[in-house]
């Protein structure tokens, strides 16, 4: 049964605010709280949290300028502004403008809700080792972070350090669970309720671990629908479903290589809709690669239906042999599976010399093909999307595809990484092969309807 919310938040008619009643206890406690700190699964509803407790402190906070981070610039105009409908300016829609602060993209406040007085939040990415410069020198109030735990450590460290002069300094974090080992935890979060807990902590902690669970505006099929794209005993589900911090270990893939035989397909598959290739090309100890992925129906399954691997390392291979090899394998592609259009190449974007070569040696041969720089992003965005994949049976390979077989058995974390998921990359298993396959497919993960 939905909870009411207080008489203490306001709500907005035009905006549908329903939150449990674990999710109001957070947002009240935001008020006598400096550190409020909301982890826990995904499609918990802790956004929508931080952003309603900071557009309340708005409100009434003295201080003209504020900020809001996500990884990157859009992604906080995104997550914290927009926010599906409940972000900070539909919560001041009518008393609010999009505009520039400092060069900076900025919500520009100033109606009933405060008083008419001014208050500008600017909104900033945070991932790069050099995204603090953006407010450097820059005195703010309050800062909402989303996914604080992909933001660079320079960034949170300078954040910190312009609210030293704050007349009514809050901060307001979200994330998902990590590792437990992960510097967010050991540097700040763990640190803060260790500090608060023996007393020395001013200003006072206010953290709440949530689940999918405990938001009541998910509904039964929603939220079944959403667990099942993860497997039981794997990293992601005590993550992101149970919200627990967890260590990555042992094998990536670790269903595939129990149960190969879910995945591997003796029949080609038909109903395509469109291939695409991935490239990899070869490092100092490493081979160029390509895999051939296909689509099926409307984005409702992906079968890897060919892959190839050359002789010699980038440096000791002619460009033009690559070029000739591509072509070659694109052939062969399109002689096995002749109704089906191969519409994309996608190329690892850090050898942009042989991408143009690639590009041009296709037009000569006229081909009729888009040759694109490959989604790099996170690497993990594109292993937990592949594992989601299998989960949901949405991923297959065809039996002929031994190098793409052969890395989905082999790929493990590395062991000596605790503090976050990195794959091993030390020339034990085939990472060119992973990382052409993931190129085949990642640039499409939306359209997959995969849930980050």
């Amino acid at each position: 049964m939905a909870a009411k919310i207080s008489p203490k938040i306001r709500k907005k008619r035009t905006i549908p605010y329903n939150f449990g009643e674990k999710h109001l206890a957070y947002i009240r406690a935001c008020e006598d709280n400096v550190y409020n700190i909301a982890e826990g699964a995904v499609r918990a509803g802790k956004t929508v949290d931080n952003v309603v407790a900071f557009c309340r402190e708005l409100c009434r906070t003295p201080d003209k300028l504020h900020l809001a981070t996500a990884s990157t610039a859009p992604t906080a105009k995104l997550i914290l502004g927009d926010c599906n409908g409940f972000g900070i300016e539909h919560y001041f829609r009518g008393q609010c403008k999009w505009g520039k602060y400092k060069g900076n993209e900025a919500l520009i406040i100033c109606g009933k809700f405060t008083g008419y007085r001014e208050r500008i939040v600017i909104f900033v990415g945070g991932a790069k080792a050099d995204s603090y410069k953006k407010f450097r020198g820059t005195s703010i109030g309050m800062w909402i972070a989303t996914e604080i735990d992909l933001h660079h450590e320079e960034t949170i460290k300078e954040a910190l350090t312009r609210q030293a002069a704050a007349k009514h300094r809050k901060l307001f974090w979200d994330l998902n669970p990590g590792s437990p080992f992960a510097a967010i935890y050991t540097k700040y979060i763990d640190e803060y309720k260790r500090k608060y807990e023996a007393g020395t902590l001013k200003g006072g902690y206010n953290y709440q671990l949530f689940t999918i669970y405990d938001n009541i505006n998910i509904s039964d099929e929603q939220r079944e629908a959403f667990v099942s794209q993860y497997s039981p005993d794997s990293v992601e589900y005590r993550r992101k479903v149970k919200g627990e911090r967890s260590v990555s270990e042992g094998l990536v893939f670790q269903q595939f290589a129990d149960k190969p035989h879910k995945f591997i397909v003796e029949e080609k598959p038909n109903n395509i809709k469109f291939i695409d290739i991935g490239v990899d090309f070869g490092g100092n100890k490493s081979k160029t690669t390509f895999v051939a992925t296909a689509f099926i129906g409307n984005f409702e399954k992906l079968c890897v239906v060919a892959d190839h691997k050359m002789d010699g390392a980038k440096g000791t291979i002619d460009p033009s042999k690559i070029e000739k090899a591509l072509i070659q394998f694109f052939k062969y592609v399109k002689s096995e599976y002749p109704k089906a259009p191969i519409k994309y190449i996608h190329c690892d974007n850090e050898a942009q010399a042989i991408i143009n070569g690639i590009r041009f040696a296709f037009i000569k041969e006229n081909i009729s093909v888009a040759v694109c720089d490959c989604y790099k992003g996170r690497i993990n965005d594109r292993i937990y999307g592949l594992q989601s994949l299998m989960t949901e049976g949405r991923y297959f390979v065809y039996k002929d595809c031994n190098n793409v077989i052969n890395s989905l058995k082999t790929q493990v974390w590395d062991e000596k990484e605790k503090a976050k998921d990195v794959r091993l990359d030390d020339g034990t298993f085939d990472i060119d092969t992973a990382d052409a396959n993931e190129y085949s497919f990642s640039s499409w993960l939306t359209q997959l309807r995969i849930v980050a």
